[in-house]
């Protein structure tokens, strides 16, 4: 039953950072009322009561308005893949910073190949 709810909670800390990117991402693109009310949400950490008595609506309004809110971050991601991106792009270049550690430790000059294949990669991405 413990573990029942430690991965409950996992669960739900994962979706919270899951949304604060889609958030980070896509955010600028909601209108002006629904970006302040999902910002109190996912970012402030709000209730949804406490948004609805500071806005003067109902639980269940900002609640409605932060699940759309969630469905149309998730279409621009679906449609622009920013997020999918920049996540390739730092593996990328973890990759570089690891293997540049290791032709700093053998000086490897072969290694460099790996280097360029991967930057080339980035270059693509953007």
């Amino acid at each position: 039953m413990l573990q029942e709810i430690q991965e409950k909670n996992t669960d739900a800390l994962s979706h919270r950072v899951e949304l604060s990117l889609l958030f980070d991402f896509y955010g600028s693109l909601l209108k002006e009322n629904k970006r302040e009310i999902f910002e109190d949400y996912v970012l402030n950490d709000y209730s949804l009561s406490e948004i609805a008595a500071e806005r003067g609506m109902s639980r269940q309004g900002v609640h409605d308005t932060v699940k759309r809110c969630s469905k149309e971050l998730e279409r621009y991601e679906e449609i622009l893949h920013l997020i999918e991106k920049f996540r390739k792009t730092k593996e990328h270049v973890n990759q570089i910073h690891e293997i540049a550690m290791d032709i700093r430790e053998s000086r490897d000059v072969q290694e460099i190949e790996k280097i360029e294949i991967l930057s080339n990669q980035i270059l693509d991405m953007l």
